[in-house]
């Protein structure tokens, strides 16, 4: 017995030492990644939080003032209008969603040039926001703009695009649905792929046409790629900001009704150095992601087949 004990503690006193060198080479593997995630989100996030506390001045320091900057926030008008256009604009990029799903069928039914389609497709999505800006701004002026000279080969009399207060939102959500459809078609295309060929010749020999194959077998089978490819979709929507600072400016008459809750953060925080403001804008802007990203969590019990 004296032996069987001695034998086991034997065998356990080098392993202690096994373990803490295989912690410390685990631990030195995974300190880059831990020093980007607290150097670039962490320790950012914790000073935008207690910038957000503090009234700063316009050469730097501050004062701490509690929470007057959320107060002041959510009693500003110009922050549910933003809000709203940014509402406006996610909503409208999901309508994308369902056209980026049929883009990806017809992609996947293709007999030739499948790899072509989606390199054109996703075009858009390596091309730099500044630079579609810069052209869908041309197409929609309203003067010599291409889309109003083609209206107006119907005789339809087009509006300024970007210049008009009651548009310019849907136009700039437009581009939006156009520059994510390539990303969407690359992941509802590979999600396509994986679904087994087997479903569908079981489901031919029972009589099954192809609409019905694709509502009954493709969709379910779809659903979690869909749920990532909305979930994406909503949270660059509500970070959008770029385009609106191209195709609108500052200058425009339009900027009032259709500034999103980003460019908002930008003209307090930097055009007009409110930085406690704007930080408590960015903290509000975030904790509006995380509900809204926690609510698709949750409804996607409802809808997301993984079988």
């Amino acid at each position: 017995m004296t032996s069987t004990l001695s034998g086991r503690g034997a065998n356990t006193r080098p392993a202690r030492p096994a373990r803490r060198r295989g912690a410390a080479v685990g631990l030195l593997f995974i300190a880059p990644a831990f020093i980007g995630l607290l150097a670039l989100y962490l320790i950012p996030l914790v000073r935008t939080v207690v910038l957000s506390l503090m009234e700063t001045g316009p050469f730097g320091g501050g004062k701490f003032t509690g929470l007057s900057n959320y107060e002041a926030l959510l009693s500003d008008e110009a922050f549910w209008h933003a809000l709203r256009n940014s509402a406006i604009y996610t909503a409208i990029v999901l309508i994308g969603i369902p056209l980026a799903i049929l883009v990806s069928a017809l992609i996947n039914n293709a007999r030739r040039g499948r790899a072509i389609y989606r390199v054109l497709y996703f075009l858009p999505v390596v091309t730099l926001p500044v630079a579609v800006g810069m052209v869908w701004r041309y197409i929609y002026n309203g003067d010599f703009g291409l889309l109003n000279q083609f209206l107006g080969l119907f005789g339809i009399d087009g509006p300024s695009w970007v210049a008009d207060p009651q548009v310019a939102i849907f136009a700039v959500a437009i581009v939006g649905i156009w520059m994510t459809l390539g990303t969407n078609i690359i992941i509802l295309g590979a999600g396509m792929q994986g679904i087994p060929e087997e479903l569908m010749e079981a489901s031919s020999l029972d009589g099954a046409g192809p609409v019905r194959q694709f509502f009954g077998i493709t969709l379910p089978l779809l659903s979690p790629s869909i749920f990532f490819v909305s979930v994406l979709s909503v949270i660059s929507s509500l970070q959008m900001f770029d385009l609106i600072y191209v195709m609108i400016g500052r200058g425009s008459p339009a900027l009032d009704g259709s500034k999103t809750i980003v460019f908002l953060f930008y003209q307090k925080a930097f055009i007009e150095n409110d930085q406690g403001f704007g930080a408590a804008i960015a903290i509000v802007l975030l904790m509006i992601i995380m509900a809204a990203t926690a609510i698709q969590f949750r409804l996607q019990r409802r809808w997301v087949f993984y079988g």
